[in-house]
């Protein structure tokens, strides 16, 4: 992360996931970063979906933060994928799909955002998915996995305005990760090419570190190309 400056701390939220793993591995490996911290559910316990969790792992971290990658989120929940039709939906699974995307991403920027260095460079995103946009629907279908990431955009742009006013060089970004060989496209990919958890990490890293402050609140493909709300 050359736009950082030398011996940056960061920290990966969702660290144990597919791409949280290969995130905090390639932060792990630049020689500029001077800490790195991860937080999972399964090494730590933290739930997004619980304020008290979310608070509770914020308060026992001190200190200023120049990356905080949020790599949370879930397509298939309690063995609920997406839906196919109007006639799918379910009033449950669509609240446990808003609660793990949606209200996970806030609680997370509610907690979190606040430790982002405030007078130096600091950047902070979040997984979004293409199928969250809006303007770029044009098959249908997924109805409650597409709400909650546009939810989940409309948070992290938000987020960044207010922001902007007590931390002016931060960058808060919604990022589309592409089609990533992990176990949450693995049913979904069809005939698409997967990239690898690795290989994502780096090119949403790319994005990232090319931003500027006047580009927060934005929602970018990891090849960074702008994607319609």
């Amino acid at each position: 992360m050359t736009s950082l400056p030398a011996g940056y701390r960061a920290l990966v939220i969702g660290a144990s996931g597919g791409i949280g793993e290969a995130m905090a591995a390639v932060i792990a490996a630049d020689d500029t970063c001077g800490e790195l911290l991860r937080l999972s559910r399964s090494a730590d316990g933290l739930d997004v979906t619980s304020e008290e969790s979310v608070s509770a792992a914020a308060s026992a971290i001190a200190g200023e933060f120049h990356l905080i990658f949020c790599a949370t989120g879930g397509l298939t929940i309690d063995g609920i994928g997406p839906e196919k039709s109007l006639r799918q939906i379910s009033g449950e699974a669509m609240m446990k799909q808003f609660a793990l995307n949606a209200v996970g991403t806030a609680l997370v920027t509610k907690y979190f955002a606040a430790k982002l260095a405030k007078r130096e460079r600091a950047l902070m995103a979040f997984l979004s998915a293409r199928v969250g946009s809006i303007g770029d629907n044009h098959l249908g279908g997924w109805i409650s996995y597409r709400a909650s990431k546009a939810a989940l955009n409309q948070i992290v742009r938000t987020a960044s305005i207010e922001l902007a006013r007590s931390h002016p060089e931060s960058v808060l970004l919604s990022l589309h990760p592409g089609t990533v060989a992990t176990t949450l496209s693995e049913k979904y990919s069809g005939n698409h090419a997967r990239t690898e958890p690795e290989v994502s990490a780096r090119n949403m890293l790319s994005v990232l570190d090319r931003a500027s402050p006047a580009e927060t609140g934005r929602f970018y493909a990891y090849d960074g190309q702008p994607i319609e709300w």
